[in-house]
């Protein structure tokens, strides 16, 4: 990629194009543009994986989301993959990555309400805060050392997840199932400044932190992953070709409303922002339909 961070704005033309934002790091973004101070290099083209063409140094109006359902095939996610996490569960760590899917109906963009279903509100609405992977080069059967040279940037995440439909025998089933209870429509907010692998690397020794009504409920460096970006990248593509524009979620650490003792599952209204050093925030409210 010919840039390091990415956004997708409007102007002050009001025309909508992605650029290079003028800051140090992603945190730096909703300061300046509260401001109105906050500029960027344009780079026009279709998709934030798409060839981009470098244009002139613009005044950023409004952010927009980086990520829209349009531009992702496909969700691939990692489950059990946080060490602290799964010994919270209290389960043995998986041999391989563990993966399900969410379509790419589940995009949320960074601030926009997340629509709990009514099937979704029997009181087991959880969230997952998780460094997201976008790929950027299509592949097939990638080598681990190749990895990174397939991806796009980094994102923050929240894998929503309703809880009942995936653990509860009375509506699961005999087998925890991961697809149906995650992939609702727009289970999968993003944060709006795609971060390149020339300055994060492969995002190991981050702090990922999740807020619940700005409580703190997760506090855990990525550098607690059992299989990292290249392993998985490497483990799934086995086969499978991952295709430009997918987003992969690896994981969440341990802090799940599930893993508590006395589970505090999300309400309506509540308010859930997922924040990695260097990435930036997404911050959702959710709402009961």
């Amino acid at each position: 990629m010919s840039w390091t961070r990415l956004i997708r704005f409007l102007d002050d033309a009001g025309r909508e194009t992605f650029g290079e934002p003028e800051v140090d790091s992603a945190e730096q973004v909703h300061e300046l543009l509260t401001q109105g101070s906050l500029y960027a290099t344009e780079f026009q083209g279709p998709s934030p994986v798409a060839a981009l063409t470098k244009g002139s140094r613009v005044h950023v109006k409004e952010l927009l989301n980086i990520l829209r359902p349009s531009d992702v095939p496909i969700i691939r996610c990692i489950g059990l993959n946080y060490i602290k996490h799964i010994q919270e569960g209290g389960r043995i760590p998986p041999p391989y990555p563990s993966v399900f899917i969410k379509p790419s109906t589940s995009v949320a963009g960074h601030a926009e309400d997340v629509p709990i279903p009514r099937i979704a509100q029997d009181g087991t609405l959880d969230y997952e805060g998780e460094l997201a992977v976008v790929i950027g080069k299509s592949g097939k059967d990638i080598a681990k050392a190749d990895a990174l040279s397939h991806v796009a940037g980094f994102l923050a995440a929240n894998d929503v997840s309703a809880r009942g439909w995936q653990r509860d025998p009375q509506k699961a089933g005999g087998v925890p199932q991961w697809c149906f209870s995650k992939g609702f429509d727009k289970f999968a907010p993003l944060s709006p400044v795609l971060v390149a692998p020339s300055v994060v690397g492969n995002a190991s020794g981050l702090t990922l932190q999740t807020f619940v009504n700005g409580e703190e409920r997760q506090n855990t460096s990525t550098s607690d992953l059992l299989f990292g970006v290249e392993d998985i990248i490497a483990f799934c593509s086995q086969g499978t070709t991952l295709v430009a524009g997918t987003v992969i979620l690896t994981g969440t650490p341990s802090g799940v409303a599930m893993g508590m003792k006395e589970p505090r599952y999300l309400n309506d209204g509540d308010v859930v922002e997922v924040q990695i050093s260097q990435l930036g925030a997404v911050k959702n409210k959710m709402a009961f339909e």
